[in-house]
């Protein structure tokens, strides 16, 4: 590709350059993809759940011994897991968003380089081609037919025609033509600060999930005040072993806390961006792993996406001498060659066609919305090539020849002269001369991969802005339901809602717009679609930018890479189906452990409820005292091996089931009725363990067996569908357990020793009807409803 260069002017010297970075006047608005290591430090060690569970911590070392102090490993554990996956995936992110970054061509010392965006001075003149980022302001100082695409700036869809002296910003995108501008305004100066941080900055909670996992945490913690109040209040009510009563409190208190939710959620995302970064795969934001889970349309521009990039020319199906000529001396005049031009070019150079030296008095480049590039001869007239269906009239022979061959699933473009033609009037007086037949490389993996996409419930809508005719070739060699009734995009109808019931009932969609687009997705969002949408185009920005999801190629232009979610770096369509499987992975798994940490979390707000309103029943009768039924030492046992333990490892399974909205109601409806099911056998239990008699450890132990069992049966439902490595998962957290109670030196370190005959039968008693409980509500009633 060339690029333009200033007639006349050298640009900056090595010494001018020089002279700007000593005064600091360098463009140093850099991409961040991820947040510093002071950032994730900060934010891994300093957390409100952290500090309560150090506070907890050093009341229980205060009144009792160290044993009782290891709830507070999983503060370790916060901190040391989620620095190091979060630091691997900075790791991640960084490498490949160099890979990602595009660079600018300034004008040096008369020639041209390549730069890093970051190094641009003030006054350096900056070359400019189709699909080019503006990343500073300026004047224009050279425009060939330049037009500017500013819809991100100021929702003007329509491209901007600039000439000398117009200004260009940041965050605008060349569409059509080439010049040059002076970079004046570089830095915090332009817009380029703040809209490439936006773009691509590295984001950590901003997402559905995160916020209902944050909603669940604040109702939580206005719960726990007043339970926790009421817990202080009757255990301490025993004056004679209130050291005891304070560790018991702590013991009540810990297990309300679902501290390994957030971890596990920031360790989930975390693995999802280094597992795609692997198959070369850029997740520029965090949350898009969330949004990969949820789409249920996917929208795909068939060139690039499901055609491999280049064409290569079949024939030229000339009507007269000068038509090879005519298409050299086009590609001679084009700057700035497109895959369709730079095909044509290779073509005529084997076959021995050389550029004939036309003198060019004005070129007018392609544009998406034209459907046709030209240039005007000096002695050769006016010559355009385009699409045939806007350069021919319907009953030109020629143009029925094209409809032919596109049907074959050949791209066909028509060479004609004419007598008048603008970029912004049109072209009028047209004469056909020749038709330029090529073949797009279908992607070998495309088939499978829309197969799949089908098998997972996902819509497909291929749109393309070639025409019907082409685009549904493409399609039937594909096998895509459909392929027969493709839809001509000029004759779908304005209104919303006429469009949304097309959308809905077509797959196919043939000369599609760029604002069309953008159009397509906003309908199908409006029926309550998640919509991805791929591109590597100029005109794939706005539909991108709107999306549930933008998917951009790796070697696409710069503007579909920036304001895309996700960035396939090595062009491979047959990623996707890895990419939304990440997705589905992640957020099945943390709705999966947000069920048992929430249902650990109702259980313990329930005990502390049961036992505070019992003592303090007890302490005005005049009774016996009423002790929480764990200390704090058996409580890090029972999540362990119950939560902790098991949540690692359903964090990071696979799941392929597309999330659903009602994260909130169905973890509820799980967590409630589990938590219930927990708590009321076991303080049950409790209960007949003390009126029965016998040493406090023997009544804690009865009350921990029955919890744990009914623990570990609801672990057994979450782990659902069942797989080997699951039943050896569970039944491995059952068996260590069991090996901590039969193991005497064990036993005596948590407190705990086995249960006499009638202990051990409550225990079995209340284990049985927590996990018939937990079986009605959780698997047989779910079904009934759904039968």
């Amino acid at each position: 590709m060339t690029t333009p260069m200033l007639a006349g002017n050298r640009g900056l010297t090595a010494a001018e350059v020089a002279e700007r970075v000593e005064a600091g006047a360098v463009n140093q608005a850099k991409r961040h993809t991820s947040r510093p290591l002071s950032a994730i430090l900060r934010a891994n060690f300093f957390t409100p759940v952290n500090a309560l569970i150090g506070v907890l911590a050093l009341i229980a070392l205060t009144f009792s011994d160290w044993k009782q102090t290891l709830f507070a490993g999983v503060i370790l554990a916060n901190i040391a897991i989620g620095t190091i996956q979060e630091l691997r995936a900075k790791r991640t992110l960084d490498k490949l968003s160099l890979v990602n970054q595009a660079n600018a061509r300034v004008v040096r010392d008369g020639s041209t380089v390549e730069i890093d965006p970051a190094e641009i001075v003030r006054d350096d003149l900056v070359a400019i081609v189709p699909g080019d980022r503006i990343v500073v302001d300026g004047p224009v100082v050279e425009s060939r037919n330049l037009e500017i695409d500013e819809s991100l700036l100021t929702g003007e869809a329509d491209p901007v025609a600039k000439a000398p002296g117009d200004q260009v910003q940041s965050g605008s995108f060349v569409v059509a033509g080439t010049g040059v501008f002076r970079a004046e305004k570089i830095g915090a100066d332009s817009y380029a600060a703040r809209l490439v941080e936006e773009a691509s900055r590295f984001k950590r909670a901003n997402s559905q999930l995160q916020t209902a996992i944050n909603r669940f945490i604040k109702l939580i913690s206005w719960l726990i005040i007043p339970v926790a109040t009421l817990l202080i209040i009757s255990q301490l009510a025993d004056n004679e072993n209130w050291q005891d009563s304070i560790v018991s409190t702590v013991a009540g208190i810990v297990p309300m806390i679902p501290e390994g939710l957030i971890l596990l959620t920031s360790v989930a995302f975390a693995v999802g961006i280094i597992r795609l970064g692997r198959r070369q795969c850029l997740v520029q934001e965090l949350p898009a792993i969330e949004g990969l889970a949820r789409v249920d349309v996917l929208c795909l521009d068939k060139t690039g996406t499901l055609t491999e990039g280049g064409m290569d020319v079949e024939e030229i199906r000339a009507a007269g001498d000068e038509a090879s000529e005519a298409l050299a001396a086009l590609a001679a005049a084009d700057d700035s060659p497109n895959p369709t031009m730079q095909a044509v070019s290779d073509h005529l150079r084997e076959n021995g066609t050389v550029d004939p030296g036309w003198r060019v008095i004005e070129s007018m480049p392609f544009s998406s919305a034209r459907k046709w590039s030209g240039v005007r001869f000096t002695d050769h007239g006016t010559w355009l090539l385009g699409a045939p269906d806007v350069l021919l009239s319907s009953d030109d022979p020629m143009a029925l020849e094209a409809d032919m061959l596109a049907a074959q699933g050949l791209r066909v473009l028509a060479l004609v002269t004419a007598e008048e033609a603008s970029t912004t009037g049109g072209a009028s007086g047209i004469t056909p001369k020749a038709l330029v037949v090529l073949r797009q490389r279908l992607r070998s993996t495309a088939a499978a991969t829309l197969e799949y996409f089908k098998e997972q419930g996902v819509a497909i809508k291929i749109i393309s802005g070639d025409s019907p005719a082409a685009v549904g070739a493409v399609a039937a060699q594909l096998d895509v339901d459909g392929a027969g009734d493709t839809v001509d995009a000029r004759r779908l109808p304005e209104d919303p809602d006429e469009l949304a019931e097309i959308l809905e009932n077509n797959t196919i969609f043939g000369r599609v717009q760029p604002h069309q687009k953008r159009d397509f997705v906003k309908a199908l969002q409006a029926k309550g679609h998640t919509v991805a949408m791929t591109g590597d185009g100029v005109n794939d920005v706005l539909a991108l930018k709107d999306s549930d999801l933008g998917i951009a190629m790796g070697s696409g232009s710069p503007a579909a890479r920036s304001v895309a979610q996700v960035v396939l770096l090595d062009d491979e369509f047959a990623t996707l189906p890895h990419v939304v499987a990440e997705g589905r992975r992640v957020l099945g798994n943390i709705e999966r452990v947000s069920n048992l940490f929430l249902t650990k979390t109702v259980y313990a707000i329930a005990l502390a409820m049961f036992v505070g309103v019992g003592a303090i029943i007890a302490w005005i009768a005049g009774g016996d005292q009423l002790p929480y039924p764990f200390n704090p030492l058996h409580q890090s046992l029972l999540n362990m091996f119950t939560i902790g333990i098991p949540a690692f490892f359903l964090a990071l399974a696979p799941t392929f089931d597309r999330a659903k909205p009602g994260f909130i109601t169905r973890v509820m409806h799980f967590a409630i009725p589990a938590g219930l099911a927990c708590a009321i056998p076991t303080f049950i239990v409790y209960l007949a363990s003390l009126n029965h008699g016998g040493p406090r450890i023997d009544t804690q132990t009865t009350a921990g067996i029955t919890l744990f069992s009914i623990a570990l049966a609801a672990l057994a439902i979450v782990a659902k569908p069942y797989t080997l490595w699951k039943f050896v998962l569970v039944a491995a957290c059952g068996a260590a357990f069991l090996t901590v109670l039969s193991i005497p030196i064990l036993a005596d370190f948590y407190e705990l020793k086995l249960p006499g005959a009638w202990n051990t039968t409550a225990a079995l008693i209340a284990i049985a009807s927590g996990i018939a409980a937990l079986i009605l509500w959780l698997v047989v009633r779910p079904k009934r409803h759904a039968v």
